[in-house]
């Protein structure tokens, strides 16, 4: 599976879930329950690879604002709502984070910014197909987010850096 195969799977499932991230997991697994194995393990180092490449202090700090406050773990389902958005979306966060106040237009943080679901629909499809576990990808898993540390606390910093997200969140 190529790169634009699993963004294709992943925008089509999207657009076929009108956006639920519950419906939108349901669909993805359904979806790679009809690939052969060795698709879903490509699929699921696409996402983890990117799931990696988000793990980025300057997203933590965008996720902080979009959501009012985002711990280790509601980062994580972030970063899967993100790659959950699409290509377009994902890589323009990774380019300017502070974009994601255009790029999510409709985000409204009571209903969107977690989808901890399509984080293991890989996992779910492989069980699926061969009743044993996903194996491991190999993938090395950051230590740390990428970057320089931010200090969520400090609001007149957030507000400097991410002027369009503060202005629509905060």
């Amino acid at each position: 599976m190529d790169e634009t195969e699993f963004w294709e799977i992943v925008d089509s499932t999207r657009e076929d879930a009108d956006g639920d991230p519950e419906e939108h997991a349901d669909l993805l697994v359904d979806r790679l329950a009809q690939l052969d194995p060795d698709a879903v393990i490509d699929f699921a180092r696409h996402f983890e690879t990117r799931f990696s490449r988000a793990f980025r202090w300057d997203l933590w700090a965008a996720a902080d604002i979009m959501l009012g406050g985002a711990d280790d773990e509601s980062f994580d389902y972030f970063r899967c709502w993100l790659i959950a958005q699409g290509r377009h979306v994902f890589e323009g966060a990774l380019n300017s984070p502070d974009d994601l106040a255009v790029l999510a237009e409709d985000f409204d943080p009571e209903t969107d910014g977690d989808a901890e679901e399509i984080g293991y629909a890989a996992d779910e499809a492989y069980e699926q197909l061969t009743a044993v576990r996903l194996p491991d990808l190999g993938l090395p898993e950051p230590d740390a987010p990428e970057g320089d540390p931010i200090d969520m606390d400090d609001e007149r910093l957030l507000a400097e850096r991410f002027p369009r997200l503060w202005a629509r969140f905060a």
